[in-house]
């Protein structure tokens, strides 16, 4: 089971997001994860583009750990490599971006808007991802800029080795 931080308590405070810093928060509650079903609730992306399986930690306004199971049927590897199959780097980068958008969606009242990758910084590629594999992203929030701009630190990593990692940029657009 996961920890996630119940900031509904009357214990816990949110994110102070005029200081751009996440809040301390006192009560933790236990729940297992968040299925891709709940996923979708908050995300739009969908076939061929959902990158997130699962969520197996979340903490509000701070952090999230996000599973990709990567197998050979997806589409992008008929042509990526034909007989070398290897996920293209820039899905990796997608799938962190979606881990960073649970985060983002549930920190920022939204009122219909949509969280768009604005940018990345720092990004690299330190190992081959392949079928078989299974993505560990974690996602750290840096700082939030006048309620609609984002900034996150992302890595990915697939057996305890580092594959990918960098800054990830966001922007909410109406």
């Amino acid at each position: 089971m996961s920890t996630v931080i119940d900031t509904n308590s009357a214990n816990s405070t949110a994110p102070d997001l005029a200081n751009h810093q996440p809040a301390s928060v006192a009560l933790k509650t236990t729940k297992p994860t968040l299925t891709v079903e709940e996923i979708q609730e908050l995300l739009p992306h969908r076939y061929p583009f959902s990158l997130v399986d699962r969520i197996i930690e979340y903490v509000p306004g701070e952090r999230a750990v996000g599973i990709k199971n990567v197998t050979v049927n997806e589409p992008h590897f008929q042509g990526h490599f034909p007989g070398r199959p290897i996920m293209p780097g820039v899905l990796i980068v997608e799938a962190m971006a979606q881990v960073c958008g649970v985060v983002l969606t549930q920190m920022l009242e939204s009122d219909g808007g949509l969280f768009v990758f604005a940018g990345m910084n720092k990004v690299r590629f330190r190992r081959q991802v392949i079928p078989g594999d299974q993505l560990v992203i974690t996602v750290e929030l840096l700082c939030v800029k006048q309620g609609r701009f984002g900034k996150m630190q992302g890595r990915a990593e697939v057996d305890g080795q580092l594959a990918t990692q960098g800054e990830l940029i966001f922007s909410l657009v109406e």
